[in-house]
């Protein structure tokens, strides 16, 4: 058990750095100090007690990274609520789907999100907050919590008459062992798998990040992934906070031009990336210059090539505002041309391991130390080994244990059985083999998840049951290409053929099929085309496909 309370390091980081900035809406320039966050906080708080929400009780939220998300999710986990984080892409239905199977009582949530939400549709509710005002949007017949936010500044001023201080913070006093959050590794009815963290899983990753000094008092962090996904909660949200760091949240689109904008105007202290973002800033905006002719000449000449590639370092480093200890990769695989490149110009990179059922960090090296191709080696509270007689030269299942670890998936008991073996030692369905110093070398994956760009995890199971309740499609199998999703699919030929269509037209069908399935998944579950398959899909005597005649297949994308 990780000695720092969970809640209390919180706690302590709101009274220290109370007139430090906290979080900055970085669209709109608005920024909370840490005191002006606490005193939210504590609005929240008495918004809690007057609805007799009780300790373990759980809130949904999902929306853009605010102040107001981030305000949110530490009122409710310092009032001793567990807090339900929702990506905000997931599709409708499977919004509707987590809130009910958390058992929520209460939701904060965009407006932008609600539009397209049914309140009818998830009728435990208590009420919903707006996280644009924090106004009550809905509320259960016969609660009185619209007139209770209308009065809210009335009930705060009787609370505090002489007003909020550092002095007046106190938070929930619960232990680390306690259910702190339920994080939903995906939103599909009868695939979603709630994956219960403890504070002391929290505790374990931001104790980490500071005694490995990743962030400290005053740094500044651009959080542009998204912070209801376990990675950029950790280390840009929680550890940040628990440092008393400076938090901008962008809560726009990534792309390359507003991220480059973005570093130029913060420069950040430390950046938590993903690998699409890396690869997009090499092969739109370094590829094509070192592609040149010219360029391509000069790097051939010994001595020359080295003095180019340290320009070209000093460049990329000025791009990300030039002041950064490291860039930290992680949340899917790193191309390996990339990766190369970033070793050859000796920028400051490291690639680490992680996922959502530990919170989500295992391994993890610094930049001066980290070993090409790995992910770095297992945290000093993360023990990992590999299901292998050999686990140095031949690779299995990843397991780990240690204080990072779920406590199971929400109420489901075989799921949590089956994720774990004797020894307390959880499988993680990846594989991979470590060597003699202890490095962590992925070489796949041993379940069906894709680990999407910007590192959700897409089960293809959910888009092929969708996709084969389409019209015309026998069966089907989604697979990913260059971060994007296709779907090949065996047509319902005898379905055709007494509809009287022409097999001609089955591309245009497909076509149509592939929009309405888009509807159906969440943004990042788009599928790019679907690719017509001439023949019924390989199977095993249990009728399950196999995938991995499939993997490297080569088609025409």
């Amino acid at each position: 058990m990780i000695e720092q309370n969970f809640i209390k390091l919180l706690e302590k980081s709101f009274i220290e750095n109370w007139d430090l900035p906290a979080y900055t809406n970085y669209s709109k320039k608005q920024t909370y100090t840490y005191g002006e966050a606490a005193a939210q906080i504590a609005r929240l708080h008495l918004l809690f007690r007057e609805a007799n929400v009780q300790q373990g009780d759980k809130i949904s939220l999902i929306g853009k990274n605010t102040p107001a998300w981030a305000i949110t999710y530490i009122a409710v986990v310092t009032y001793g609520a567990v807090i339900v984080p929702i990506l905000q892409d997931f599709n409708p239905n499977d919004v509707h789907h987590i809130v009910n199977h958390s058992d929520s009582v209460m939701l904060f949530c965009s407006d932008k999100n609600w539009d397209n939400l049914e309140e009818e549709k998830m009728d435990n509710l208590l009420a919903v907050f707006s996280l644009d005002d924090f106004r009550c949007i809905h509320q259960r017949d016969g609660e009185g919590l619209q007139k209770v936010m209308l009065n809210l500044d009335t009930i705060f001023k009787k609370a505090y008459p002489k007003g909020y201080t550092a002095d007046d913070i106190c938070y929930a006093e619960r232990e680390n062992q306690e259910l702190a959050m339920i994080s939903y590794t995906s939103g599909t009815t009868g695939f979603s798998k709630g994956v219960m963290i403890s504070g002391n899983a929290l505790a374990a990753n931001v104790t980490f990040g500071i005694e490995t000094h990743l962030l400290e008092r005053g740094d500044r962090v651009l959080a542009f992934l998204p912070l209801a996904h376990a990675y950029g909660m950790a280390f840009d949200f929680l550890t940040s906070t628990c440092v008393g760091s400076h938090t901008y949240l962008l809560n726009k689109i990534p792309s390359p031009k507003v991220l480059m904008k973005a570093f130029e105007e913060i420069k950040p202290t430390m950046i938590f990336t993903v690998p699409l973002i890396m690869e997009k800033i090499y092969k739109k905006q370094l590829q094509p210059e070192l592609s040149k002719k010219s360029m391509r000449l000069a790097l051939s000449i010994p001595y020359l090539d080295d003095k180019i590639y340290a320009t070209v370092k000093k460049g990329l480093d000025a791009a990300l505002g030039g002041v950064f200890k490291e860039v930290i990769i992680g949340g899917a695989p790193l191309n390996k041309e990339v990766e190369d490149f970033l070793k050859k110009i000796k920028f400051r990179y490291t690639v680490g391991y992680g996922m959502t059922e530990c919170a989500p960090l295992v391994c993890y090296e610094d930049w001066s130390k980290f070993k090409q191709y790995s992910v770095g080696k297992p945290l000093p509270l993360m023990e990992v080994k590999i299901d292998s007689n050999d686990p140095v030269n031949v690779a299995g299942e990843i397991l780990v244990r240690g204080e990072n670890v779920m406590s199971g998936y929400y109420k489901n008991i075989e799921a949590t059985k089956s994720a774990f073996i004797e020894g307390g030692w959880m499988r993680t369905g990846d594989i991979g083999v470590l060597d003699t110093e202890g490095n962590l070398f992925i070489k796949g994956r041993c379940k069906t998840m894709i680990l999407g760009a910007n590192g959700q995890n897409i089960y293809p199971e959910e888009i092929e049951e969708k996709l084969n309740n389409l019209p015309f499609v026998m069966e089907s199998l989604v697979i990913d290409r260059d971060n994007k999703l296709f779907a090949l699919v065996y047509p319902d030929y005898d379905a055709v053929d007494a509809a009287g269509i022409s097999h001609d037209d089955m591309d245009i069908i497909m076509e149509e099929n592939r929009k309405q399935l888009n509807t159906q998944v969440g943004s990042y579950e788009n599928i790019a085309k679907i690719i017509l398959y001439p023949t019924e899909f390989v199977k095993t005597p249990k009728r399950n496909i196999r995938r991995y005649l499939y993997t490297n297949l080569n088609i025409n994308v």
